[in-house]
Order: structure tokens, then sequence, then C-alpha cells
């Protein structure tokens, strides 16, 4: 029986509180982004009302949803599926069930922004075309322990060893203290190594109480003596590690500390019984970065950024905030900029980027 022959529907939920949605993504092959949590931490921090598009079955059982934000801000309304995520694949098993939910989205004619890693469904419907491409890269945690550090390019073992040679010791955080560190840290790498902004500091309170809090995140920090030379926020979901924040004192680099982080993290995964760490996306154009997660990737794939723009076109005084933005954040990057002038710039025009 086809989908049309059935009595299944669909339907719009609040993904933070539906059971139904909660049901799905713990069946399906969701991820973090996709989470009732990651989704809360986006409307605590930004405003925004996170739905989702559930396709309901005849025994009142979601098999199949999009998890979406609605963003109502210049330049023009718009949908992220969801924003300031890595990727979402949408949750269905074909091209009718992406259709049934797909089209009521469609309806709200405009742009429709999302993010494919596993699924191909939405590759296949020509109102959406493929805009960008990112690298993906997991760590397959299924091995021993003797496998897996066998298993990491040979530069890796020595950059590890290099780290604890240093005297590096790696450790959690453990209050908000060592959380707002952490966040000076990565505002200070965002800013100077690679000119952007940084998301607002309360963007990670918000993270640190649904995910650290909750026994299902943790910041690793890498300190040398007393001082925190690198840390790395992770997201535990599912049975998966996803390496979401790195920072790290460039003063400090040669001591190699991100590497024994990551092996730390491993190990630690390991132990607790999760069987992936994801890397993350690396911007097809971060060479240095796509290479430094090669030495641990067990598997590396292609992120597909695909887009529905409607027939309408925004007019010209809309498509100019974009290059606005990039000024501005350029402007406000600068070193000679105040890191507090460019923490509050962070807060106030983040939310644009979605």
């Amino acid at each position: 029986m086809t989908m049309k022959e059935s009595t299944a529907r669909v339907v719009t939920v609040d993904p933070l509180t539906d059971p139904s949605w909660r049901d799905l993504v713990a069946r399906s092959e969701a991820s973090v982004f996709q989470s009732p949590q990651w989704l809360e931490v986006l409307a605590r921090t930004y405003g925004f009302e996170p739905r989702a598009t559930v396709l309901i079955d005849e025994g009142s059982r979601a098999t199949a949803g999009i998890p979406y934000c609605i963003v109502d801000a210049p330049p023009r309304k718009r949908i992220a599926a969801p924003p300031f995520s890595d990727y979402a694949d949408p949750l269905v098993s074909d091209l009718e069930q992406w259709n049934a939910l797909i089209d009521p989205l469609l309806g709200e004619r405009c742009r429709i922004s999302i993010r494919c890693l596993r699924s191909d469904v939405p590759m296949a419907d020509d109102r959406f075309t493929v805009i960008d491409h990112a690298k993906w890269h997991g760590l397959d945690l299924s091995p021993d322990a003797e496998s897996l550090w066998a298993g990491l390019h040979s530069s890796a073992r020595r950059a590890i060893r290099k780290a604890e040679k240093e005297g590096v010791v790696v450790r959690e955080a453990s209050d908000t203290a060592e959380l707002r560190a952490f966040f000076e840290l990565h505002l200070r790498t965002r800013k100077h190594k690679y000119g952007l902004l940084a998301q607002p500091y309360a963007f990670f309170e918000h993270i640190w109480e649904l995910f650290v809090e909750a026994g299902s995140g943790s910041i690793a920090c890498a300190l040398m003596g007393d001082r925190v030379i690198a840390s790395v926020f992770f997201l535990d979901w599912q049975g998966t590690r996803y390496y979401k924040f790195s920072a790290s004192d460039p003063a400090y680099a040669a001591a190699r500390p991100n590497d024994l982080i990551i092996w730390n993290a491993v190990e630690d995964a390991k132990a607790n019984g999760l069987t992936l760490l994801d890397f993350g996306l690396s911007d097809w154009d971060q060479e240095g970065l796509v290479r430094y997660k090669r030495k641990y990737a067990s598997d590396e794939r292609t992120i597909s950024f695909l887009r529905h723009e409607p027939e309408a076109t925004a007019p010209a005084s809309e498509a100019d905030l974009g290059p606005t933005l990039g000024s501005l954040t350029e402007l406000l990057t600068d070193d000679s900029v105040p890191d507090e002038i460019t923490e509050r710039a962070g807060e106030l025009l983040y939310r644009f980027f979605a």
C-alpha cells in the first residue's frame, strides 16, 4: 500500500515537546542537529520557533519528518532546515514521503535551505539546486583501542606522543567559568585565524545547560601547567560523539594539544559504548583542516547544500545584505578591534547568517 492509498497524514508539530518527534528521531538515522535539545538551543539563543512537518501513519506513529525554522529576518523571510547545523538529512525513505513533507514548506513561497550528508532523496527534486559542498569526516569506533591506534595516520600518533612528552594534560571543564574561558579562546580563534564572528556566548551557555549538564556533552581542555592552551566542545547523542567546536592558542601549537584531545575523546567515547566520532563539516577550501581530520577519520563524505528559490525574485536592496554582512564581519574582526566589540558584534549580527 502506498502512502497515498493509506490514511497517512502530514502534520506540523513542535519538535521541542512533541512525543512523536522524539520517537521518530530515536528510531531514525538522525543527527544531533535534529534533536530536541539542539533545536531548543537555537530557540533560546535566537528566538527562532522550531517546527517539524511529520508524516503520521494509521497507527498515529511518525514515519518521516523534516525539522526547520522560519527565519523572519533581513534580507527576507526564509526557511532553514535547521539553521546553524552541519547537516540534517530529511528523515524520509523515498521521494513520495519527501514530497508530502516538503510541499507545505514550498507553499510558504520563500527560500528553503537544507544540508544532506546521507540522503540523496532531495537530489531528485528539481525544485532544489545544489549550491555548495563541504567535507565530512567520521571515525568508526567499533574496532578495539589497539586497532584504532594503529589506524591513525603516523603523523597523528607522533603528534599525540609529542603532546604527552611536552607535558600536556587533558581534562574536562567543570563549571561555567571554564565555559567562559573556552568561549574567549574560541572567539579569538574565529576572529584572528579565520576572520569570522563567533556565535553569541549565550549560544554556548544554552549548549552547556541542555547537553553538558544533562551528561551528553563536555568541553575537553588541554593544559600546559595551569594554562588552557586548547579546548574542544563535544556533544554526545544516540551513540555518536560530535566534535563540534575547537579552539586553540597558536602560541602553543607546536605542543600539539588538539591531537591529544582527540585521542582522549576516542578512548573515552570507546569506553562509554559510543560507536562513531563525527568530525563534522569542513569547508571545501579549508585544505589544512581537511588534511588534519583525515589523519583520524575512517570515512570521508560530501555534505551537499541544497536550496529552493521561489519564482519571485528579491528586491535589489535585499540581495545587497549578504555583501554588507561580509564587509561588516571583515571590519569587526580586524586585529585593531577589541575582542569585546567583536563579541558584541556576534551577538547582534549572527542570527542574520541563518
